[in-house]
């Protein structure tokens, strides 16, 4: 068994191409750049914006290294498998054993499942301003607004996976050209309100301490794309072999410098544009920064482009996400039925999965939570444990990694993961 093992080991190394740059490479840089730009982005300026000026430039300088140092380490801990070919369960499965493996798969779950619910409330409150601003008719009970929203998206659901993933990727790239005309249409609006007040009246350091503090968990948030980092690893293994970690690391660092920049540039132009007074308006409103531009300026082309842009890219990030949430939650059912001797047929666990989903969902947009706070305290540090801690404790244990020990990088991304964790302590203080 070793010995096949190594002969299939030895056959990768011996397949590996000398690396130059393909089309292909193109395709995965363009793609990890429209899975990371989303819904998500939309939170964003609000968040940055609201603490004032010394927390916008800190998370403009922290964005890039943090984004890239802790992708590229997630691929690392995937490409650093015996197997060449496996996934990051069996990765997890193989470095840590099997109960680590189901620990994994259940934080992947919670990773994105809160990230689906987050959405159901954005989608509701985007499409009840449109309704009530722009359009002029008074919308239904937010019961019922939530309900038909969420029973179109499960139809949509329901046309299947790949024409789901062939819709996102259609729509990820007309959005991102949306947003930058967006952002530079916004160019003869910037104000200089945010330099009115560098330092907080109250609070002084410590308010731009909070500030920063918080920003984290939504930028971790609004600029991850770990769940397709671990098929991107893979391909990329199967094609360059030995010289897989290299190309990936080029391929993300071209990627992460576009996202990086077009996002920042809609950011900056969406705080200059407003004061820290609107910013905090709209995180108290709960809804992304595009509803709350088209209700702020007095401009029919932000009015009804930006919400209708937002209504699009949330959509099109819910049905992503309850592709990755649905597919965790059923081998998490399946994993527990297993271990008490019993089967699930496929037919009833999609059709409980789905009812679950619908239920949660509902409820969630109904009830309205702050969406900024479930990104704070949810989302954010969650996904922080898998991808900025998980992959920097690989580096100390896992023998195939240590190579990569020593680095001044993984010091960084094990701060930012810790703080970006510990904001789940601040939302139960409050």
């Amino acid at each position: 068994m070793d010995t096949v093992k190594n002969n299939t080991v030895n056959s990768s190394l011996n397949s590996a191409t000398k690396v130059g740059w393909s089309k292909n490479d193109t395709v995965w840089a363009l793609g990890l750049y429209g899975t990371a730009v989303g819904a998500g982005t939309l939170f964003l300026p609000i968040n940055a914006g609201v603490g004032g000026l010394i927390p916008l430039l800190v998370m403009a300088i922290l964005a890039l290294p943090m984004t890239f140092f802790a992708h590229r380490g997630m691929t690392r801990f995937v490409l650093s498998s015996s197997n060449p070919g496996a996934d990051i369960t069996e990765v997890v499965e193989e470095h840590f054993g099997a109960g680590m493996g189901k620990v994994i798969t259940l934080l992947y779950f919670f990773a994105i499942y809160p990230i689906l619910l987050v959405y159901s409330v954005a989608l509701t409150n985007t499409v009840e301003s449109f309704m009530q601003h722009q359009l002029g008719i008074e919308p239904p009970a937010r019961a019922i607004l939530a309900l038909v929203l969420i029973l179109a998206l499960m139809a949509i659901v329901r046309l299947g996976e790949q024409l789901i993933i062939k819709a996102m990727s259609v729509l990820v790239f007309p959005f991102v050209a949306v947003l930058l005309m967006l952002a530079m249409y916004l160019v003869p609006y910037w104000n200089g309100a945010i330099f009115d007040q560098v330092m907080p009246t109250e609070g002084g350091v410590t308010t731009i301490m909070m500030a920063v503090w918080l920003i984290l968990p939504v930028m971790v948030f609004s600029f991850n794309h770990s769940p397709v980092i671990s098929s991107f690893a893979v391909a990329k293994q199967k094609e360059y072999g030995a010289n897989a970690e290299k190309q990936c690391s080029r391929i993300l660092a071209r990627s992460h410098i576009m996202m990086v920049a077009t996002v920042m540039f809609f950011v900056f132009s969406c705080v200059l544009s407003l004061s820290p007074a609107n910013l905090a308006e709209a995180k108290a409103q709960n809804v992304s920064i595009l509803t709350y531009l088209a209700n702020h300026f007095d401009t029919p082309i932000i009015a009804y482009a930006a919400p209708v842009v937002a209504i699009i890219a949330i959509t099109k990030s819910f049905l992503g996400h309850y592709l990755g949430a649905s597919e965790g939650l059923n081998g998490l059912v399946v994993k527990m039925a297993r271990s008490r001797g019993k089967e699930v047929g496929p037919k009833a666990l999609n059709t409980y999965t789905a009812l679950f989903m619908l239920v949660t969902t509902w409820a969630v947009a109904t009830i309205n939570p702050n969406i900024l706070g479930m990104i704070e305290s949810l989302g954010g540090p969650i996904i922080a444990m898998l991808l900025f801690i998980m992959p920097m404790y690989a580096i100390k244990k896992v023998p195939s990694m240590r190579q990569y020990s020593g680095a001044v990088s993984n010091v960084f991304v094990a701060v930012i993961g810790l703080i970006s964790i510990s904001a789940i302590f601040y939302s139960l203080v409050q």
